[in-house]
């Protein structure tokens, strides 16, 4: 079994709605409606553009993240998707969809590799295309085949990637500690609250992933 990672850039409501924000969407289609995942600072201006269009009939919010249930398919309002081409070359899409900074990413399986080429060169005609990953799938691991460590880590705001990015360099990790928090907020410019409300977000976010991942293992 083979695995791509695509960015497409293909007209979509939630596409568009990312573009320029910090916020990316996490979509899983039900047909009849769909159940969204939002993290980033701008995720309230993102779920407003999107509710405009299809209505929210359920809201969770907490700090950044948002998870929203929507009243209608965002799918009956796009005329040429992704999912179309799918079909033709035997490939199959796994949920979620993610969107961020405009564009569509696309986790894709199918049993042969030319599939995912066949299925490349049929979308290359149509929307511009990336390929962000590839990878052979040669192992299933406990009830949840395909998850990875790659796919367990959440996504991070752009924010809490630099915070604990500047975390690691600046040694706030290593034992003994070669940092505190007030000297890597003064170096990030912000106030030392935000900057350990940043690395504590982003360390539960990165340490839930892996527990999720490993616990799926019986590891835990």
């Amino acid at each position: 079994m083979h695995e791509v990672v695509m960015r497409i850039e293909q007209p979509s409501v939630p596409a568009e709605a990312t573009a320029g924000t910090e916020t990316a969407v996490e979509l899983w289609c039900n047909d009849h409606c769909d159940l969204l995942h939002l993290s980033g600072p701008d995720g309230e201006a993102v779920l407003e553009r999107i509710e405009r269009l299809v209505g929210v009939q359920e809201l969770l919010v907490e700090g950044d993240e948002r998870v929203a249930m929507t009243e209608a398919c965002l799918k009956e309002h796009e005329s040429d998707t992704v999912e179309s081409f799918l079909a033709r070359h035997n490939c199959l899409l796994v949920p979620p969809l993610r969107y961020v900074a405009g564009e569509k990413w696309c986790r894709i399986l199918a049993l042969d590799s030319a599939n995912l080429t066949a299925l490349y060169r049929d979308l290359v005609t149509t929307f511009p295309v990336t390929i962000e990953s590839k990878r052979e799938i040669r192992a299933v691991s406990g009830d949840r085949p395909l998850l990875t460590p790659e796919t367990a880590l959440p996504d991070l705001s752009s924010r809490q990637q630099e915070a604990l990015v500047l975390a690691v360099e600046m040694g706030y990790y290593r034992i003994p500690r070669e940092t505190t928090t007030s000297e890597i907020a003064a170096e990030m410019g912000v106030e030392r609250r935000t900057l350990e409300e940043h690395l504590r977000r982003a360390e539960n976010k990165i340490v839930g992933g892996m527990v999720s991942f490993y616990g799926g293992r019986g590891n835990v």
